[in-house]
């Protein structure tokens, strides 16, 4: 089987994969910019400074080469906030909005 290599990426077993220069960033949460907003390489580097078209593309190939992995992760993080969301005490203006139909 070939071994693919990806600059810029690093992947450790059983942790998702993230920028080498800068590991808080995962690929999922680039890759989630180009399925919410179309966006392409270049307007993701316009929107976050921080990347560059090196690393964007990388990430745009591992997500392609991976993306099974890569939309169960997205997938996961989503059914996280939607637990979150339902788990969260409501606020006192929410539930005044609601009584009176506002919402």
């Amino acid at each position: 089987m070939l071994s693919l290599s990806y600059p810029h990426i690093q992947k450790q077993d059983n942790l998702p994969a993230r920028l080498q220069r800068l590991p808080r960033i995962r690929i999922s949460q680039i890759v989630m910019d180009y399925l919410a907003y179309g966006w392409s390489v270049e307007e993701m580097c316009r929107q976050h400074l921080y990347l560059t078209p090196a690393e964007a593309h990388a990430a745009m190939g591992y997500y392609f080469d991976h993306q099974e992995e890569i939309d169960r992760e997205i997938n996961q993080e989503w059914q996280q906030v939607q637990e979150n969301m339902t788990q969260a005490a409501k606020s006192p203006f929410y539930i005044r909005m609601k009584a009176k139909g506002l919402l």
